[in-house]
């Protein structure tokens, strides 16, 4: 074997070993779990709903993701290097034709890096919806937005930004700068793994209550509060002076900071 085969495979195997360290406690999501099995009903009004997928090259910016005004958000990270777009499309309109026939004038991707829903207007007697389900190379950065839909993220690594007025959220298994905001919605947080790997977590709801399950040997430095609800807390921590509603504390060793947030609602962070 040569001297370079040898340094070659070397630099394999630390890119291996490093890759295993940033994604190793992530899954390999390939199940594709959104259906036309639930989906709106407009008083009235015929509905119909369709599925559609779109295979892209991964993004090599940030992922723009807005669903428009009704419809909720799903990105799941993947071994594989593609992404797959995976648009729930659901329509409103006086006859069953018109409204299979909106579906076609409903745009949901107009290229890797750019997903944002786009149709015709809307009236009492016409409506649409777009829901995503997203796969992605766990490597991957993006900005969404939604104002009536919740958010779900799991194994994702990144500069991740999110931003909902009416949803829930979900995370699960990242890393990386995760910020995000729901005014009307509870938060539900995942944490994975021995401490956070990248710079931390900060996000908020302003309606909704907070749980955060965190494994039992987990290092970081913990920040959370409410103004209106109880703080029930799992892991040991010391108070000094005036009690408040807030809470900042280190776990373990300590680490990045892992902060999550309500004015009006419970948190229970909960040792797994």
């Amino acid at each position: 074997m040569t001297k370079l085969l040898k340094n070659l495979l070397t630099a394999a195997g630390a890119l291996a070993l490093l890759a295993a360290s940033g994604f190793g406690q992530m899954l390999d999501n390939q199940e594709k779990t959104m259906t036309c099995d639930e989906h709106n009903h407009w008083n009235r009004l015929a509905t119909h709903c369709e599925i559609k997928e779109q295979t892209m090259p991964a993004s090599s910016g940030a992922i723009q993701i807005n669903p428009g005004s009704n419809g909720g958000i799903t990105v799941k990270g993947w071994n594989r290097s593609d992404m797959l777009v995976r648009a729930k499309i659901e329509t409103a309109a006086s006859s069953d034709a018109e409204a299979r026939g909106l579906v076609s004038q409903v745009r949901f991707a107009s290229g890797s890096g750019h997903l944002v829903a786009e149709g015709p207007n809307t009236d009492e007697n016409h409506h649409w919806s777009v829901s995503y389900e997203i796969f992605v190379p766990h490597q991957t950065d993006f900005e969404a937005t939604t104002h009536n839909g919740g958010v779900h993220v799991q194994d994702v690594k990144g500069t991740l930004t999110f931003t909902t007025t009416n949803g829930g959220v979900h995370l699960a298994r990242l890393a990386g700068r995760v910020t995000g905001h729901t005014s009307n919605g509870g938060v539900h947080v995942e944490l994975a793994g021995d401490r956070w790997d990248g710079t931390g977590l900060d996000v908020e709801t302003t309606n909704g209550g907070v749980h955060m399950n965190v494994p039992s040997a987990y290092s970081a430095h913990v920040e959370t509060s409410t103004v209106n609800g109880g703080l029930n807390v799992d892991f040991p921590v010391t108070v000094q002076g005036h009690v408040t509603k807030a809470l900042s504390f280190d776990i373990g060793g300590g680490g990045p900071t892992v902060r999550v947030t309500t004015t009006n609602g419970g948190v229970h962070i909960q040792k797994t």
